[in-house]
């Protein structure tokens, strides 16, 4: 059934993102690190899949006949046409090493469309919220992408997955990329699209991101005005490109440009 209370699902969701954070701020002395999952740099930690644990159980709890997506293996099937998308610590490198911001990301979709989502930033306490047609907040007020940059004063956000493969096509964007911008700023996928959505960035991108990885952040920063694409005029997790309307022409093209020429 297409009724839900999305209002309700979004405030569900920041409630289960802000006590997520807060066990992630708790135990970042004491955590545990697992085996690297698909290469030796996808990292996680027991607060990874703790924090997972506690945003599933309470979605299960609220909507039994939901499907969920989790990064860390909590998924399940469901039968209501309602899907969430989990990445409970999105950036977990910088998570353990202490050497930048992270996020709790949560998506609602129906079938395929998404519907709202949070990412919330605990070392900064913000919380960053979108429901499908009524706008992009931070912290309950309004947000919006940035306008009227240039490509050479801009300042672009850029994701990828830390594999071999994709550091080496990361590396040729980059090159390209680099001294046509103003500067770019690695961050994670989560936090580049919400940073956009506030205007704090004005351009964006991410290569060979999971879902779970961009499905929250996406919403939001479409909310807020970013164009978004990718090869084509769909963003995909193999690329997506973000900007906001005035700056969307130049990167977009710049960036695809460099990515098919990778």
């Amino acid at each position: 059934m297409m009724d839900r209370d999305l209002l309700a699902a979004r405030d569900l969701a920041v409630d289960l993102a802000v006590r997520a954070g807060r066990l992630q701020l708790e135990r970042r002395d004491t955590l545990k690190m697992g085996a690297p999952k698909a290469h030796v740099n996808d990292v996680v930690s027991d607060v990874d899949i703790d924090s997972e644990r506690l945003i599933v159980d309470a979605i299960v709890e609220t909507w039994p006949d939901d499907a969920i997506q989790a990064e860390e293996g909590h998924g399940r099937d469901g039968t209501s046409g309602w899907s969430w998308i989990v990445d409970p610590l999105d950036g977990t490198r910088n998570y353990v090493s202490r050497t930048g911001p992270w996020s709790v990301c949560i998506a609602l979709y129906h079938d395929d469309q998404p519907r709202m989502a949070v990412v919330h930033e605990p070392a900064a306490n913000e919380t960053f919220t979108a429901v499908d047609g009524r706008g992009a907040l931070l912290n309950g007020a309004p947000i919006t992408a940035s306008t009227g940059r240039e490509l050479h004063e801009a300042l672009v956000g850029v994701s990828f997955q830390p594999n071999p493969r994709t550091k080496d096509r990361a590396g040729r964007v980059i090159r390209e990329l680099l001294p046509l911008a103003g500067d770019i700023r690695r961050i994670p996928a989560a936090l580049n699209l919400v940073y956009l959505a506030a205007g704090r960035l004005d351009g964006g991108l991410a290569l060979d991101t999971k879902l779970w990885d961009i499905a929250a952040g996406a919403l939001i920063a479409r909310e807020a005005g970013v164009v978004l694409g990718g090869h084509g005029p769909d963003f995909t997790t193999e690329l997506t490109i973000g900007a906001g309307p005035s700056l969307w022409p130049a990167l977009s093209e710049r960036v695809r440009a460099a990515d098919a020429g990778s």
